[in-house]
């Protein structure tokens, strides 16, 4: 309980929690721009337009 208390009441434990929360929102974001630069070059290599320019989105 002591834990707890100092994770939500203290300087340190709510500078960690914004930490955390940064951390994890960075890796959803990351994860997200991969994953569709992934898909992106896998629908170019489709087509087989691999060497030009990707089509700008609207």
């Amino acid at each position: 309980m002591k834990l707890l208390n100092d994770l939500l009441h203290t300087d340190y434990g709510l500078m960690s929690l914004t930490v955390i929360a940064i951390t994890l929102g960075m890796a959803v974001f990351f994860i997200r721009l991969f994953v569709g630069k992934m898909n992106e070059s896998a629908a170019q290599a489709a087509r087989g337009t691999q060497g030009q320019p990707p089509t700008p989105r609207r």
